[in-house]
Formats: C-alpha cells, sequence, structure tokens
C-alpha cells in the first residue's frame, strides 16, 4: 500500500482529494500546515486559519485517517511574506500563490511528507498529471482541470519534474460541483464551506494595512495622462525583429510634465498596474486606472477609461534567470521561436503568441494588445492544454 501525505486546508477540495485517495486504497496521511504567527494582528479579524485546522482536524477523524499539524512559520515567512514586502517596495506586484507552491507545498512540505515516509504527497488542485516516454525517459506533464473555471494550473507553473512525480491531483478530472456533491454524499463536515480567497493559508488581507507593517506611508502625487498624450505618439522603424519586440516589451517611463496632478495619494508602493478602485479621484467620465507608478518619485501614473493606451502592451519579457521550464526538453536556444498559448494572470483566456528566444533571455509577443501586463508576475505559457514553462515579467 502506496503511502500519501495530503495537505489538508480545512477545505473541501483537500478533503475530498483524501477521500478520493482513501477509496482507492492509499494509505492516507492528513497534514495541516501552521503557517502564521499570532503576533501579526493586523491579519486577525480576516484570517481563517485556526478554524480551517479545526475543520482539517475534524475532517480527518471523518475519515480515520490520522492527522498531523506542522509548523512552518519561519518558512512562510522567509519565502511568502518577505517575498511580497520586497517586491512591492521596488515596484512590482508580486504572486504569492505561485512562490507559496513553489517554495512551501511542494518543496519544503513535500521534503517533510518524504520524511515521514509518504511515496506521494497530494493536493486539492484542480489541474491533472499525465506521464509520458520520450527517448527512452520519463516525462511527467502538467495539464489543465477538466473544470475550465476551476483550472489551477497557472498556479503551478513553477513545479519541476521532480514535483511532478511525488505529487497527485486527485480533482483533476472533477468539476467544483461534483466535488461538492461527493462531500455532501460522504457527509463531509465542510461540504459546503464557503471558498477560500486571498493570500494562502492566511485569507483576504487589506494590501496598505499589509505593507504599511514596513513602508511607511508617504503622502505623493496622482498624475493623470490624457491618451492622445506626446509619450504615446512615438513611431519607430526597426532594423531587426529583436528591436522591435525590444521597443514593444518595454514599460512607458512618464514624467510629471506629461500629465496633471489630480490629486494625492499615501504611497506608490500601494497601487498596482491596471488598479481601478482606491485612486480617490472623482469627475471624469469614465473610471480612472493606474497605468503605472514610481516608486522612487513616489507618483501614480493615471488614465481614463479601460481602452487607455497606457494599458496595454503588446510583448513582455522574461529575464534568462527567470526563465523556468517544466518540460526542459521543449526549451529553446538562442535564436529560437515557439507558437504558444500564454496568460499573464490567473482565470485570464488563453492567449495566441509567440516565443522569442535572445541570448539575455526571451519574448512573449501577442497576437493581440495585452491589458495591463505588471512586473513581477508571472507568465505562464502552454501548448494545447499542457503548460510547459513559466517566467517572472520583467
Amino acid at each position: 500500500m502506496q503511502k500519501v501525505v495530503v495537505g489538508l486546508s480545512g477545505g473541501v477540495d483537500s478533503s475530498v482529494a483524501a477521500l478520493i485517495l482513501k477509496k482507492k486504497g492509499y494509505e492516507v496521511i492528513g497534514l495541516f500546515m501552521d503557517n502564521w504567527e499570532e503576533e501579526d494582528s493586523v491579519f486577525n479579524k480576516c484570517t481563517t486559519w485556526k478554524e480551517d485546522r479545526i475543520d482539517a482536524m475534524l475532517v480527518s477523524q471523518q475519515l480515520n485517517i490520522p492527522f498531523q499539524v506542522i509548523e512552518m512559520k519561519k518558512e512562510y515567512k522567509k519565502y511568502v511574506i518577505n517575498y511580497m514586502f520586497n517586491e512591492y517596495k521596488s515596484g512590482k506586484t508580486p504572486n504569492p500563490d505561485i512562490l507559496c507552491n513553489k517554495e512551501i507545498k511542494f518543496n519544503i512540505f513535500l521534503k517533510k511528507a518524504i520524511d515521514l515516509g509518504a511515496d506521494f504527497i497530494a493536493t486539492g488542485h484542480y489541474v491533472n498529471k499525465e506521464k509520458i516516454i520520450k527517448n527512452k525517459k520519463i516525462i511527467y506533464r502538467l495539464l489543465i482541470g477538466k473544470d475550465l473555471n476551476k483550472d489551477q494550473s497557472y498556479f503551478l507553473c513553477q513545479l519541476t519534474q521532480y514535483q511532478l512525480k511525488k505529487s497527485l491531483f486527485p480533482l483533476g478530472l472533477l468539476t467544483k460541483n461534483q466535488v461538492r456533491k461527493i462531500a455532501k454524499i460522504n457527509g463531509l463536515r465542510n461540504a459546503h464551506k464557503k471558498e477560500s480567497q486571498g493570500l494562502c493559508f492566511v485569507g483576504k488581507i487589506k494590501l496598505p494595512r499589509f505593507l504599511q507593517k514596513k513602508i511607511v506611508p508617504k503622502k505623493g502625487e496622482v498624475v493623470y495622462i490624457n491618451s492622445n498624450a506626446l509619450v504615446y505618439q512615438e513611431k519607430k522603424f526597426f532594423s531587426s525583429k529583436e528591436e522591435e519586440l525590444f521597443f514593444s516589451s518595454r514599460k512607458k517611463k512618464y514624467k510629471k510634465s506629461d500629465g496633471k496632478i489630480i490629486g494625492y495619494h499615501q504611497g506608490a508602493h500601494y497601487f498596482t498596474k491596471g488598479q481601478r478602485k482606491g485612486i480617490a479621484v472623482g469627475g471624469y467620465k469614465e473610471a480612472l486606472f493606474v497605468l503605472e507608478t514610481d516608486v522612487k518619485e513616489n507618483i501614480v501614473y493615471t488614465g481614463m477609461g479601460k481602452k487607455h493606451p497606457g494599458l496595454y502592451r503588446k510583448s513582455l519579457f522574461v529575464q534568462e534567470e527567470n526563465i523556468h521550464w517544466i518540460r526542459q526538453d521543449l526549451s529553446l536556444s538562442e535564436g529560437e521561436k515557439m507558437d504558444v498559448f500564454c496568460r499573464i494572470r490567473y482565470r485570464q483566456p488563453l492567449q495566441k503568441s509567440k516565443l522569442y528566444k535572445i541570448k539575455k533571455g526571451m519574448f512573449i509577443e501577442f497576437e493581440t494588445m495585452q491589458c495591463a501586463i505588471t512586473e513581477g508576475q508571472f507568465a505562464a505559457w502552454y501548448i494545447g492544454k499542457e503548460l510547459v514553462g513559466s517566467g517572472v515579467i520583467y
């Protein structure tokens, strides 16, 4: 009998994953990751981890499986919380869920499970895994989940072949409704529990309050940029495709003189590209959107309407050290290109695009203009239904 350690979060997805594996004949152990520090009172009203731990323990009793709580507070603070602070401080927008999967669930948690004698770990992610043989070598494919509304492959875009080898995803061929039905039929106490939202293991957080723990609020200017401003009139002729890609992938560098001051804010770090809420400036026909933030000068640049040219770019760049291939056998060499489908945020429909590999990294050129390409976020690329690689947007 093979042993599987299931990362029980207290939610219905991981609970049903444990139930399915037990019914399949695996020896199942439930582990709850205790990642959160009591002292972080900024989260006390919005975190659900205490009740989640109780739910995970009670579900384990219902399933008659061993249950353990493992403490990973230091690791979580190092790889997720500190990462978030550092990224926001430098004017980027991080994705903590992807880092949480990469460093916590499928790295440290996996190692602890192996130490307990596990053959595999399992989670409640809506993704599929497939094993193929290529050139006499076993390769693991990461495929999108059956429930397209719940597909979570994007969050696993930084996994390695070893991590995939050691992981099971029992919900990949199920829809959310089917999972809830299985939980209800089997009398699981959390069958109707609400979806967890916000930061992994923590829940919803108020970002400014979170960042104020390490980034002091500082009054700055909100600058409005007109959609027909000179900064958008720049015309270029290119001597090579690479030159064109460099131009189309670079973010606009605004100056205060490109627009006019229309208000004030408490810190450019608290804003992200494409943001609509929280600008707190009225009197415009359409909503204002954040076009860019300048954390050095503490300026937030805005524009009116979802169609504002400052929101759109045709391509992006990933630096060499930030390119990650799940399928190393498909990786590109300098000068090569590849047709793929790409997404730059969770739940974004897959976008037709092309990868161009150069010495310093890789360009992703989209067939259509993309809204709010954001530095620090992850671009993930797919061939058909398979996620083959990802990278941090530069």
